[in-house]
């Protein structure tokens, strides 16, 4: 009697959990999200995110709260993300870090290809090289000249090891092959606010944090890295055209969710995020912001992890070539 309690307990305790997945899908989401940006607030990754977690929260009726969890390049909070509970209630939108890290860390707390499910990709945001307002080169080519010949006294400023800006930063000085000074921030908010205060000389960064900047001419531009001009800044040249050949990057945007989410809470948040990118208020402000909303057939799971692996592999070499490491 007992053996056939037990086993009677073990098959109604599989049959319930059989159940309560996928009633639990179909209630998703029951309560907020929190959706982690692995830096600080401010920033463009920061201002993509909030656009559209304000998006996907109206398309799935529960709010999505933006937590910044910055730090070591963005990979404490894809940690943090990489650990917590499959349950789709805690997210992650990272950028081309994701992708950088994989190298730039010789130690990572997570195996980056394979300790997250993956939901879509949402934007692919232009760079743009800009310096304080009265800084004294007038064009990239006599950027470049002051630079090689004021490699000492020239400040780049980045958001650290992995981000955006360093990446950017790391490829310029490589086609230049010249090594300037370089100032490390905890994000891109902070180091626009040292470079509108005359404290650096330039950086590198996406347009979603430099657009109205350079509009306002409170920063000066030099050129953007795209292969045709923004259409937000019509003025500003591509780096190719201002004499910089090669000098190309975008920093792409995705999402994730811890390793073991259930298929039917992804396909919802899939889902969600292409809704989100059809909401006009999204298409009109990643406008502004110089970018645009992915495609339906990027914003998917296999669009975002295709993404991931291509530029693993592509900026292996260059971080490997370029001897930066980080612990």
């Amino acid at each position: 009697m007992r053996r056939t309690s037990v086993r009677t307990f073990v098959v109604a305790a599989f049959a319930t959990a059989f159940v309560i997945g996928p009633a639990a899908a179909a209630d998703y989401p029951a309560r907020p999200i929190t959706m982690v940006v692995p830096f600080s607030a401010g920033g463009p990754t920061d201002t993509v995110t909030r656009l559209v977690a304000e998006a996907m929260g109206k398309d799935l009726g529960q709010q999505i709260v933006v937590e910044n969890v910055g730090g070591a390049g963005g990979t404490l909070g894809a940690g943090r993300v990489a650990k917590a509970d499959p349950d789709g209630y805690t997210l992650l939108l990272h950028h081309i870090g994701m992708a950088t890290s994989a190298t730039l860390y010789r130690k990572l707390p997570y195996d980056t290809l394979n300790a997250f499910d993956y939901v879509g990709l949402v934007t692919d945001v232009p760079m743009t090289l800009v310096a304080r307002a009265d800084f004294e080169p007038t064009d990239l080519k006599s950027l470049i000249e002051y630079a090689k010949a004021n490699k000492d006294k020239v400040t780049y400023a980045n958001a650290g090891v992995g981000a955006a800006s360093h990446l950017c930063g790391m490829l310029f000085m490589s086609k230049i092959e010249t090594v300037l000074t370089t100032v490390p921030y905890k994000g891109t908010g902070p180091a626009m606010t040292d470079l509108l205060g005359g404290q650096v000389d330039m950086m590198c960064d996406q347009t979603t944090n430099t657009t109205n900047q350079i509009k306002g001419g409170k920063i000066k531009a030099y050129a953007t890295t795209t292969k045709q001009r923004v259409a937000s800044l019509p003025d500003v040249p591509t780096a190719e055209e201002a004499g910089l050949p090669g000098f190309e990057v975008g920093i792409w945007h995705g999402i994730y969710a811890p390793k073991g989410t259930s298929p039917e809470v992804l396909a919802k948040l899939t889902a969600s995020l292409q809704t989100a990118l059809k909401d006009p208020n999204v298409i009109k402000r990643f406008a502004d912001l110089g970018t645009a909303p992915s495609s339906e057939a990027e914003a998917t799971p296999d669009g975002l992890k295709a993404k991931l692996s291509s530029e693993i592999d592509r900026w292996a070499p260059v971080i490997k070539a370029a001897g930066v490491y980080a612990d």
